[in-house]
């Protein structure tokens, strides 16, 4: 079973930006569908980038798309989201995993943007 670590969170001030990143073991990522996804606080996770799979077509939230980047590293069987321009409603806990969801999720990585 694919387990995935997700890491590269933390806080930013509006206007700034970051890269997450998503390591995988246990499974081949570059054939699979991968997604992130974010939950914040008192609100459902929500998707807000999906990779088909690698050199496929991609997906965005309407509320990040021409922000946030969705890409791959086949070596490195690692997924990244590179989230420019934050603003303070991107806040949240960000989640990778396959697409449709495994049962299991990474402990995700906290994103903070301050006004």
């Amino acid at each position: 079973q694919v387990q995935l670590v997700e890491s590269g969170g933390g806080l930013v001030q509006a206007g700034g930006s970051l890269r997450l990143s998503c390591a995988a073991s246990g499974r081949t990522l570059s054939s699979v569908a991968m997604g992130w996804f974010r939950q914040a606080p008192g609100k459902e996770r929500e998707i807000v980038a999906r990779s088909m799979w690698s050199g496929g077509s991609t997906y965005y939230a309407n509320s990040v798309r021409g922000r946030f980047t969705i890409s791959r590293d086949n070596a490195k069987n690692t997924v990244y989201l590179q989230m420019n321009s934050l603003k303070p409603e991107d806040t949240a806990v960000y989640y990778c995993n396959t697409l449709p969801p495994g049962a299991i999720w990474g402990q995700g990585t906290q994103v903070t943007v301050s006004s």
